[in-house]
């Protein structure tokens, strides 16, 4: 599995596409995204990682920033999202990130 992670709009999707030089058919078949809004209510995170794991690409938006919600269910949304992202990371053969619409290959590497 390939790991796509990096801040909103950040050119994600484009990205997979011309990676893995894919159409946007073939990413809608063969892909999943926005996994992080699944994170938000959900009781097993690990299961939750193993089931994405069967996507050949797997994109995750990073979300906070660094900055800390005042609503708790905020808070707590963004770490489940964030410890998503860190099971997703090391399950995958791949991890790539995009920040500007540029793709960096943090673990392993593209096909």
């Amino acid at each position: 599995m390939i790991f796509i992670t990096g801040p909103l709009f950040s050119g994600k999707r484009q990205a997979a596409m011309a990676l893995l030089r894919w159409s946007e058919e073939e990413l809608a078949r063969r892909a999943v995204w926005e996994v992080e809004e699944r994170a938000a209510d959900c009781p097993d995170l690990p299961a939750l990682a193993r089931a994405l794991a069967d996507y050949e690409v797997v994109i995750a938006s990073e979300i906070g920033g660094g900055v800390v919600p005042v609503d708790p269910a905020e808070r707590a949304y963004r770490e489940a999202a964030g410890r998503l992202s860190c099971l997703l990371a090391g399950e995958a053969e791949t991890v790539v990130r995009v920040f500007c619409g540029i793709p960096t290959v943090l673990k392993g590497r593209v096909p």
